[in-house]
């Protein structure tokens, strides 16, 4: 009776805790939801807050972009002042004291041959910034895919450890039936229960981690810590052949940073030509301005100016102007030596992970092989230990191997899928169409 009052005790609490829940883009309070890895990416770039920092900047350069023509808007002016005139030791009145007052506009165009590069680097930044944008978001898909499909292979782990709980008090209660029967001693009956306080203590210290790894999953993608979610996907690994020298020919030169490397020289290049025009080239200058005093129309003033500068100190070596011409230049050199580093780090990137996928693939052939040979090595053990020809110690270093080989497997498998996400993230390609495209079928799994 006590026990029926405090499990009611307890559900009236929840259900009164669920409904004071806030609300979400999530229904979590009620049932189990499901979420799809397409669901979680989905989320993850509506709401993480490095992309929306990243929008801001590209909706920024996008204004400029829209509004090329601020470039060679002139600058207007308006001005209004009032003053007092009086004589101070004369003591002669002049005839234009007492209070005056003045207004007027001006307006200045300055035309020099460096606009034209200052337009080509504003449309330059803001294609560089929707590069950043989609980059950052190929990125974080992969981070989520990785993430999304680890936790789906610590939910299988814990679905082995609580099979091997299963057997470790399957087989505790078969050794305490035959100690009481008298056919095996005491010994067995205590290796039995240790095993099977083993096999508890791992199942609970894997759901432990898996737990935390779902709460931070979940505050990835902003959802509430407290969200029961059941992750829909497998691990289906299939295994891919690619040659890195074909896929460098193709995917290197869309590699985001190797795009914005290039960029990057075009940009100090246009800045080269710009400064060298600013600095170089004649300018021209026209202003106008309209004054009018104490509101006479009869005493405005229109004042027109046309001034042509040609510069030339920036001829002359060792001069500040020439300094920054030549600085522009070096910027230029570091920048194409940027780009060789960059290309020499991709090609041997691509290459590196080819040749693990190639060599990781051996390696789940043989914990496919080693998973199978433990468990028919198990079924025997479990047929002597049955038979009273095995000793319960036997029977669970074989469970435990079993157990171990199956572990490796996956860890193996996980391995081999995070490896593909990162050729994808070095091709800038979807890790579907790897698949698809260097997909081999017809191999035994």
């Amino acid at each position: 009776m006590e026990d029926f009052l405090r499990r009611n005790r307890i559900l009236a609490l929840f259900c009164l805790f669920g409904f004071a829940l806030p609300s979400s883009h999530f229904a979590f309070a009620q049932d189990t939801a499901e979420l799809s890895l397409d669901d979680a990416v989905n989320y993850a770039l509506e709401y993480n807050l490095s992309l929306r920092k990243i929008e801001i900047d590209l909706a920024t350069s996008g204004y400029s972009e829209r509004n090329l023509w601020a470039e060679i808007f002139p600058s207007i002016n308006a001005t209004a002042s009032a003053g007092y005139r009086s004589s101070l030791f004369s003591g002669v009145q002049a005839a234009n004291s007492g209070p005056n007052y003045s207004i007027g506009l001006g307006m200045s165009l300055g035309l020099n041959a460096g606009i034209p590069y200052a337009i080509r680097n504003i449309k330059l930044a803001h294609q560089s910034n929707i590069l950043r944008y989609e980059d950052a978001c190929n990125q974080l898909s992969i981070q989520i895919t990785k993430i999304f499909y680890s936790l789906v292979a610590e939910k299988n782990n814990l679905l082995l450890l609580e099979e091997v709980l299963t057997q470790a008090q399957r087989q505790y209660t078969r050794s305490e039936i035959s100690f009481r029967n008298g056919l095996v001693g005491e010994l067995s009956l205590r290796q039995s229960s240790l095993a099977l306080e083993n096999a508890r203590y791992n199942l609970s210290a894997a759901r432990i981690n898996h737990a935390n790894n779902m709460t931070e999953f979940q505050a990835m993608l902003g959802m509430p810590y407290n969200a029961d979610l059941s992750l829909l996907g497998e691990v289906n690994i299939e295994r891919i052949e690619v040659d890195a020298n074909s896929l460098i020919r193709e995917h290197l030169p869309q590699r985001p940073d190797i795009v914005r490397a290039s960029r990057e020289i075009e940009r100090l290049q246009h800045a080269q030509r710009q400064s060298v025009m600013q600095n170089r080239a004649p300018s021209l200058n026209l202003s106008m301005e309209w004054n009018s005093s104490t509101f006479d129309p009869f005493s405005d003033t229109l004042n027109a100016t046309a001034r042509l500068t040609i510069p030339i100190d920036s001829w002359i070596p060792g001069t500040s102007r020439q300094q920054t011409i030549s600085g522009i230049e070096s910027s230029i050199e570091k920048a194409r030596l940027d780009l060789q580093i960059t290309e020499t780090s991709a090609q041997t990137q691509i290459r590196s992970l080819s040749v693990l996928l190639r060599n990781s693939w051996d390696s789940i052939l043989i914990a496919r092989l080693s998973l199978s040979a433990a468990e028919r090595s198990y079924q025997l053990t479990e047929q002597g230990f049955l038979n009273g020809t095995v000793e319960a110690l036997t029977l669970d270093d074989a469970r435990n191997n079993m157990a171990s080989a199956r572990q490796r497997l996956l860890q193996s498998e996980l391995s081999y899928f995070n490896m593909i996400l990162d050729l994808s993230a070095a091709l800038n390609t979807e890790w579907k169409n790897i698949i698809q495209t260097f997909g081999v079928q017809n191999e035994e799994r």
